[in-house]
């Protein structure tokens, strides 16, 4: 995997100079021809250091998102056929690295969620942070239409938490706490305020948030102004068809511009990070 260029806040509206090589980062010069054009597997420390939380103690909210190169999210209904072995290595990064791993109802329903794992490779990374051995699943359901028998709720390494709100239906917030899972209010009605969630979740020491979507989900949070990070794979691939985009939903009235902070690529896949501006 190649690093293109790296970008920092003081490059991010810099213009590359694609002629001799260099990249110009404030007062230096970064070189492109050492380590950036060589191709080899990064290791899992690697990854890990290149998409790191920013500092701080409040909650940040990344989303990890793979589209091909005509925008499709998913072709016959799933991620996996555009993913590719480096951009599920990243996956599993950005788990290893979040406090907790935001999924909506419907995402739950349709790819069958099992609980995270506890991964050797990153135990020390989670206890240097302070971590569980390995992040919670934080649901996402206003109706809580779930199957609490599925082992994502009675058998989790760290416990699910069911985000909801606050006149969820009573029934089945007993089942899902009788499951074992723990109900999080985010929202004072029956749906879930997306805005809430972040500190909501904040409020339990989880501050490091990812959220795989579905498109609905990550759509709401786009929407409300919530999403601080989208780390988007692009897929060397064309699908045509009436495939999802990768967030639904109603559209902003005004567009909202994010900036690039980083890019990789391996294979022809770029591998992206953009954050709010």
């Amino acid at each position: 995997m190649r690093r293109l260029f790296p970008v920092t806040d003081q490059t991010a509206d810099r213009t590359v100079d694609r002629t001799d090589r260099t990249v110009d980062c404030a007062d230096r010069t970064v070189d492109r021809t050492a380590d950036q054009t060589a191709d080899r597997e990064w290791t899992l420390d690697e990854l890990a250091d290149a998409y790191a939380y920013p500092p701080g103690e409040t909650a940040w909210l990344r989303a990890n998102m793979v589209s091909t190169l005509d925008g499709a999210a998913h072709h016959d209904g799933r991620s996996h056929p555009i993913s590719g072995d480096t951009d599920m290595r990243i996956f599993g990064t950005l788990r290893g690295l979040a406090d907790a791993v935001v999924v909506g109802a419907e995402t739950v329903r349709k790819e069958g969620y099992r609980p995270a794992k506890a991964r050797s490779a990153f135990e020390r990374h989670r206890a240097t942070a302070g971590q569980t051995t390995a992040p919670a699943i934080a649901v996402v359901s206003a109706g809580l239409d779930l199957d609490f028998s599925l082992p994502l709720f009675t058998a989790p390494v760290t416990p699910t938490l069911l985000v909801t709100g606050a006149s969820a239906p009573a029934d089945r917030i007993d089942a899902a706490e009788k499951a074992g899972a723990v109900v999080v209010i985010a929202g004072e009605g029956a749906t879930v305020e997306p805005e809430r969630v972040a500190p909501a979740l904040a409020e339990r020491g989880l501050t490091r948030l990812l959220t795989e979507g579905g498109p609905r989900l990550l759509g709401q949070f786009v929407a409300a102004g919530a999403l601080d990070e989208l780390c988007l794979t692009v897929s060397p691939m064309l699908t045509a068809g009436d495939a999802q985009r990768i967030a639904g939903g109603s559209a902003l009235a005004v567009p909202e511009r994010f900036v690039l902070t980083s890019v990789l690529e391996e294979a022809g896949f770029l591998f992206t990070r953009y954050r709010r501006t």
